[in-house]
């Protein structure tokens, strides 16, 4: 049984990366598809598909390399975990390697990147960094 779908996710995406593989499929839900969506506008993935395998939706993320080669995702870490929510305020918005990476947070007002966050002016909860 999987106690944080969330993560598992990111760990694929993370797997992906280090092996160099052009995508990765997860099973999908509405969080996991929120999440990579801001993770496609925010220039991480270079395509997110819901499709259906096995009769069941699953996620098919692209990942994003650069012009050398090297994955643009250098890090994936989940913040908030089943067995300890990190929630912020609008003025506590931690900045991921000093505005060079991206906090995803689950607001009000839907899943939203650091940056849009701050702009919104709502708090939430930390979902995970991606530098």
């Amino acid at each position: 049984m999987m106690t944080d779908p969330l993560a598992d996710m990111l760990t694929r995406i993370r797997n992906a990366c280090r092996a160099g593989h052009p995508d990765t499929h997860c099973p999908s839900s509405k969080l996991k598809l929120a999440v990579a969506r801001v993770l496609k506008e925010e220039g991480y993935l270079s395509g997110v598909e819901v499709e259906a395998r096995d009769g069941r939706p699953s996620l098919r993320l692209e990942v994003r390399y650069g012009d050398d080669g090297a994955p643009l995702i250098d890090g994936v870490q989940r913040v908030s975990r089943p067995g300890r929510r990190v929630y912020v305020g609008a003025k506590e918005i931690p900045r991921v390697r000093n505005g060079m990476g991206l906090a995803v947070l689950s607001t009000p007002k839907g899943v939203l990147s650091d940056r849009a966050a701050r702009a919104e002016a709502v708090g939430g909860e930390v979902l995970c960094e991606v530098w």
